[in-house]
């Protein structure tokens, strides 16, 4: 099984570059452009920030360009929401993110959750957006849906798909604004058949575990954060990436990052300095009194 892993796109209402000049329409037509020899694809995984700005506009642009490449590879696309994303805007127009989903998952406060199966594996999306913050958490509805689903093993296996990521590096606005909640997902993961978590929402590459599960966090398509930059600060570049990830081969998963061929490759989007990410950790962080 091979899965193109997007995340981030960032697609917007205008589909024009923003004020820092970052472009997710532009980014996604050049790295989907880039990957025109890539072939014998199962699915399509886009984990979150589809739209920058939640519009029903950028989320149908999303499909449009997603749909007609897959459809070339015979593959299916899944959509999970980030902390950009708009719940209502996203049902409207890519439904729970499944186009056939053998379970679905409505919390009561409008998350969505869905699980399909592809080649004998089984792929659950996850929702864990707070709205207002750019921090994530799984609400107590879907862990119990997932406990639900996981008590019966998938033939092949289940893989998870979300944007925050349970893990993180020794970055401070990493372990603000990841999954708050890893420990509660790591009890209702641990002993089944979970072998592989996919997520992005860091602009960067990482790979890590949850119990028995690797975790992937692919970088964005929209702009690649360096972390070269000084500590406590961050700088986004121009870079559309993506990953692809083979399962069911001996030494599997095998992953590896794709990047598109941008005449602006590296140069900055924006710098923000240490002020700057103590305020925004601040706002969409969690605050002390937030639930775990």
């Amino acid at each position: 099984m091979k899965i193109l892993h997007l995340s981030d796109t960032h697609l917007d209402r205008a589909g024009r570059p923003d004020a820092d000049g970052a472009d997710g329409t532009t980014a996604l037509r050049r790295i989907l452009a880039d990957l025109i020899h890539l072939r014998d694809l199962s699915a399509v995984v886009v984990t979150g920030d589809v739209t920058d700005d939640g519009s029903r506009e950028g989320y149908a642009r999303a499909r449009a360009l997603l749909d007609a490449y897959a459809r070339e590879r015979g593959a299916s696309v899944f959509y999970a929401t980030g902390n950009h994303d708009e719940r209502a805007a996203f049902t409207e127009v890519l439904g729970c993110g499944h186009a056939h989903p053998d379970a679905v998952c409505a919390g009561p406060d409008g998350e969505r959750a869905a699980a399909s199966t592809v080649d004998g594996w089984r792929l659950v999306t996850l929702d864990s957006l707070v709205p207002g913050k750019a921090y994530g958490r799984i609400s107590r509805a879907q862990l119990d849906w997932l406990r639900r689903v996981l008590a019966t093993p998938a033939p092949r296996g289940t893989i998870l798909a979300f944007h925050h990521p349970p893990v993180a590096l020794e970055v401070e606005v990493q372990q603000a604004l990841g999954l708050q909640n890893a420990d509660k997902l790591a009890e209702v993961i641990r002993g089944t058949d979970v072998q592989l978590i996919l997520c992005g929402h860091f602009h960067l590459q990482i790979v890590g575990r949850l119990e028995q599960a690797t975790v992937w966090v692919t970088p964005g398509v929209v702009s690649r954060i360096d972390l070269t930059a000084r500590p406590g600060t961050e700088r986004a570049v121009h870079g559309a990436s993506a990953s692809l990830v083979q399962l069911g081969t001996a030494n599997g998963p095998l992953i590896h990052t794709l990047h598109a061929r941008d005449p602006r490759v590296g140069e900055t989007v924006y710098e923000a300095d240490e002020d700057e990410m103590r305020e925004i950790i601040e706002e969409l962080g969690p605050s002390r009194m937030s639930p775990s």
